[in-house]
């Protein structure tokens, strides 16, 4: 079930499946980053387990699945959460040569991340002392019990703590995979891919949604959609109404009012929002004057940019360049 040979320089997303594994575990990451492909990232999908062939949980074959490969520094290891038995106290929960498998990976400097109750693997692999994670809502107090030196968080879709992502039940694995997505090639990338699959993006509760790229897409009007994309790749560029009219086939009128029913900004709000981003990832460079992040994000001068970072932060850009770690 590995797919075809790996391009040069694509990174490997390593698929671990457990038995009893739950499909949606599985399918929801394994559809992002096979969209993401669609859009020009580099990954490489494997499906790998213990044994060549497993039964999911609801019931269907998966194989011939390939053998673990060795693992490398580049590679993004992924755990679909499977239906556990009650644990029994001393005998292993995961099959104890996935659970080495694991460890070599962690030890090559692999990103390894899990699903729902494919936590316990990591668990069992003794991952996660001491390391913020989540699970399954239902799994979480047996999680507890079984790794005490793990700092297990409820109420949240997924969390980040170093090399390691786990995400709560079912569907959140999407969310985490958009959010290991966003992190590997930025939020515009990110936010074809969310569109593509028709569903919204959420954060986990404790991250900040930052980026306005993000921000604003949890809809699904296909015309605001549009224009989105459009300013978003136009950054720096003045954008007529009635061009971008057009482009949703509405009015001006209509587009405006679609647009800020959707986003609850206006077109050009929008676009100044974008245009202060960037202006932020400038600001970063000491190499830039403030002139030139003006004239490179498209505002009219620099005098109209420090009005705007004022109005947006409460304080000049200067300041917040100066006070930047």
């Amino acid at each position: 079930m590995s797919s075809s040979v790996p391009s040069s320089g694509a990174r490997r997303v390593i698929f671990v499946l457990l038995p009893a594994v739950n499909l949606l575990d599985l399918g929801g990451p394994a559809q992002v980053f096979d969209v993401a492909r669609r859009f020009g990232a580099e990954y490489h999908l494997m499906f790998c387990a213990a044994t060549p062939q497993i039964l999911s949980v609801q019931g269907l074959p998966l194989g011939p699945l390939a053998p673990f490969p060795v693992p490398g520094p580049e590679d993004l290891v992924i755990i679909p959460g499977p239906r556990l038995s009650e644990p029994v106290p001393g005998q292993p929960w995961i099959d104890p040569a996935t659970a080495a498998w694991l460890r070599a990976a962690y030890a090559a400097g692999a990103r390894l991340a899990s699903v729902c109750t494919g936590l316990a693997a990591l668990g069992e692999a003794g991952l996660l002392d001491g390391r913020r994670c989540t699970t399954h809502w239902g799994s979480v107090a047996a999680m507890q019990a079984r790794y005490p030196k793990a700092l297990l968080q409820d109420a949240v879709l997924y969390t980040h703590d170093g090399p390691i992502t786990t995400s709560a039940g079912i569907a959140s694995g999407i969310d985490m995979a958009l959010s290991l997505l966003e992190r590997e090639h930025g939020p515009r990338l990110t936010a074809q891919v969310a569109r593509y699959l028709v569903i919204y993006l959420r954060r986990d509760g404790v991250q900040t949604q930052a980026s306005v790229h993000l921000a604003y897409r949890s809809h699904l009007h296909p015309g605001v959609h549009r224009v989105q994309d459009q300013l978003s790749q136009h950054v720096a560029e003045k954008a007529r109404l009635d061009r971008l009219a057009a482009l949703a086939n509405m009015s001006p009128r209509g587009l405006t009012r679609a647009f800020k029913q959707h986003t609850g900004l206006t077109p050009l709000a929008y676009q100044q929002e974008l245009r202060l981003e960037l202006a932020a990832q400038l600001m970063a460079d000491p190499h830039l004057t403030l002139e030139a992040i003006a004239g490179t994000c498209g505002f009219d001068d620099a005098r109209h940019f420090r009005r705007l970072w004022h109005a947006r932060h409460g304080l000049p850009p200067s300041t917040a360049r100066s006070t930047a770690p």
